[in-house]
């Protein structure tokens, strides 16, 4: 049984009128009475709470900070007029609104309550339950009780750097030779034949065709399709570390996206795999369009470990998931601990067998705090943030001396910096 504000606000006047009364022993007991009567018949006329039934509808995912309506369809099984109160409860990261709704459902009818559902964190939403309040004709009191309708809601990343997909797509465009430009084009697989223009490499002359034709003649490469892409995310404890207002691993998961959004579009086969200390995630590779969904509904439950990442196993599911030579991009940190303790011992299976880039986000702060000299604080500040600004670099070079390619971006251009590592490996031939 639920007891209203009406039920005690009444209780209140009771006692006030009990206080004036010249008897107020009798009265007492009277006033009580009439309120145990008043209550016990609204409850009595109150509609039962488990005639109800509840079903939901509406869109099954959405990408993270987007509005996703869910409509829950009340029905009243019984023969009474409902009069409800529902509290459709979600976790706080739903971002659930409206709390509480009031509804009357005539007796073998049906009404829908809107519910607004603004995620704030990505994975998989569910509701806990639905707690309804049925009040009686009076208002004071009623029955109370719970029902389930699961359901389940899918929060996707936001793939913010799909703003820079069409940059992305036109200069993919000119590498593969479909926007026109000056010269042959890189590449190592024949395109076609074209009439020599003055800057051309004369190493790309066909002779043979050349003399039949009377002109001169030069090969046109186009960069290779059907390439190898296998994007790798290093889920351990550095990618927790947060930059701005978002975690090392949403970044990562956004550059992730865009370069997987452009391979598909170049005709390339794309493969992902989560690791730290163990595979949190591995998907084959395709190069079907539909693949980009498939991509973000993995990425959508992955979450930081904090534990250290393994990158022996990291390197051998790199080498289990693709025998033929790829281009691997591993989404890291650029610190000590896991380049050098990590990463190296590692990276000589790696780069013997795939074309590597290593992918790590930096963070703006430090070169703000590295200009800092404002007080006696701010310049030791500045000199611990020079310092790590110098070991990244050092980490850099020490990488690119091992034959692999570093992607070194603050967040703004993160993403786009991958892809045009991407797009100019590609352009080059070597992946």
């Amino acid at each position: 049984m639920a007891i209203s504000g009406r039920a005690v606000a009444l209780a209140l006047c009771g006692v006030a009128f009990v206080l004036v009364s010249p008897a107020p022993g009798l009265t007492l007991v009277l006033v009580n009475l009439l309120i145990v009567v008043l209550v016990a018949a609204d409850v009595a006329f109150a509609g039962a709470v488990r005639t109800m039934s509840f079903s939901r509808s509406g869109p099954t995912a959405t990408r993270l900070g987007q509005p996703v309506p869910l409509v829950l369809a009340v029905t009243n099984n019984g023969t009474r007029t409902v009069r409800a109160q529902v509290r459709d409860a979600w976790s706080p990261s739903a971002g659930a609104q409206p709390r509480v709704h009031r509804v009357v459902v005539p007796a073998g009818e049906r009404r829908f309550l809107e519910t607004m559902l603004t995620p704030t964190r990505r994975g998989d939403r569910t509701p806990f339950r639905i707690t309804v309040r049925t009040l009686g004709p009076l208002g004071l009191a009623g029955r109370q009780g719970r029902h389930h309708s699961p359901w389940r809601l899918r929060v996707l990343p936001p793939f913010t750097s799909r703003r820079a997909l069409p940059a992305a797509l036109a200069r993919l465009r000119e590498v593969e030779g479909e926007v026109a430009i000056r010269g042959a084009g890189a590449g190592s697989e024949f395109d076609s034949l074209r009439d020599y223009v003055i800057g051309d490499d004369v190493r790309l002359i066909d002779w043979r065709t050349t003399a039949r034709r009377g002109a001169v003649v030069v090969r046109a490469f186009r960069p290779e399709r059907d390439r190898r892409v296998v994007c790798v995310l290093d889920t351990g404890r550095t990618s927790a570390g947060r930059v701005g207002d978002t975690p090392r691993l949403d970044h990562a998961l956004d550059a992730a996206l865009l370069l997987t959004a452009v391979a598909l579009r170049a005709g390339d086969r794309v493969s992902l795999i989560a690791h730290d200390s163990v595979p949190r995630a591995t998907l084959p590779g395709s190069h079907d369009q539909a693949y980009l969904a498939r991509v973000s509904d993995v990425m959508a439950g992955l979450e930081p470990a904090i534990v250290e990442a393994d990158h022996t196993g990291i390197v051998t599911s790199v080498l289990r998931a693709t025998s033929r030579r790829s281009l691997v991009v591993l989404f890291t940190e650029l610190a000590p601990a896991v380049i050098e303790e990590g990463l190296l011992p590692a990276l000589g299976t790696l780069t013997a067998r795939h074309t590597v880039i290593v992918a790590a986000l930096r963070d703006p702060r430090l070169d703000e705090l590295a200009a800092g000299r404002d007080s006696v604080r701010a310049v030791h500040t500045a000199a611990a943030a020079e310092q790590t600004r110098m070991r990244r670099r050092e980490l850099v070079e020490t990488l690119r001396q091992r034959g692999v390619e570093v992607v070194d971006a603050p967040p703004a251009s993160y993403a786009a910096a991958v892809t045009d590592t991407y797009l100019t490996l590609k352009s080059l031939g070597r992946l």
